[in-house]
C-alpha cells in the first residue's frame, strides 16, 4: 500500500478518468440503443439481422477494434469511447428489445383504447413497464465497460488501465494489485447502485 499512500493523487485522476470514460460512454450508448431498441421491438423481422450484427461487433477483441480505430480517430478518448459505446449495444439494445416485446398485448390494447398515440403509449406505458429489464441491461453494460476500459491506456485514453499497464511494463505488483482493486471496487460500487435502481424500477410495478 505504500505507492497508493505516496500517489493517492495520481490514482484517484486514474479513477476520475476511468469513471469519466465508463459513464460518457454509456451515456451516448444508451442514446443509441433506446430508439434502435425500440425500432427493432416493432420491426421483427429486423431483430435477427441486427442483433446478430451488434453479437459479431461483441466477439471482436477490445485491442484489435481499438488499433483498427486509431487511423481514423488517432490516440486518446475518441477511439476508447467509440470502442466502449459498439460493446455495450448488444447488451443495451437485447435487453430493451426483450423488455418492450414481453408486455402484455392486452396492456397496450387498453392504451389504445384509451385514445393514446404511440408516443404516448411508448412514453407512458412501454417504456415504464420495460425499465427494470432495460436497467438490468444498462447494469450489465456499465460492468462490461467498466472492465473494458482498462484496455484504453493501450491508446493514451488515461484510466485506472495506466496502472495495470505501467505495472505490467515495470513489473511493479503494487501497480498491479492496486489497479485491479481499484477496478473492482468501481464495478461493485456501480453494481450495487444501479442494482437498487432496478429494485425500485419493480418495486414501482
Amino acid at each position: 500500500m505504500g505507492y497508493l499512500i505516496n500517489n493517492w493523487a495520481y490514482v484517484g485522476t486514474l479513477l476520475l478518468q476511468h469513471l469519466w470514460l465508463t459513464s460518457s460512454a454509456i451515456a451516448i450508448a444508451m442514446i443509441i440503443a433506446l430508439p434502435v431498441g425500440v425500432l427493432l421491438a416493432r420491426v421483427a423481422w429486423l431483430r435477427g439481422p441486427v442483433l446478430g450484427v451488434l453479437g459479431v461487433l461483441y466477439t471482436i477483441p477490445s485491442l484489435s477494434l481499438l488499433v483498427l480505430l486509431i487511423p481514423v480517430l488517432r490516440l486518446g478518448y475518441w477511439p476508447a469511447v467509440v470502442t466502449l459505446v459498439i460493446y455495450a449495444q448488444i447488451i443495451l439494445v437485447r435487453n430493451i428489445v426483450v423488455g418492450l416485446i414481453s408486455i402484455d398485448p392486452a396492456v397496450i390494447e387498453a392504451a389504445r383504447g384509451m385514445g393514446m398515440s404511440g408516443w404516448q403509449r411508448l412514453a407512458q406505458v412501454e417504456l415504464p413497464l420495460a425499465l427494470p429489464l432495460i436497467l438490468a441491461g444498462l447494469r450489465i453494460a456499465t460492468l462490461s465497460t467498466i472492465g473494458i476500459a482498462t484496455v484504453a491506456a493501450f491508446v493514451n485514453a488515461g484510466g485506472l488501465g495506466m496502472l495495470l499497464f505501467d505495472g505490467i511494463r515495470t513489473s511493479n505488483h503494487e501497480k498491479i494489485v492496486i489497479g485491479a482493486i481499484a477496478v473492482s471496487l468501481l464495478a461493485i460500487g456501480a453494481n450495487a447502485l444501479l442494482h437498487r435502481a432496478e429494485l425500485w424500477a419493480r418495486s414501482g410495478l
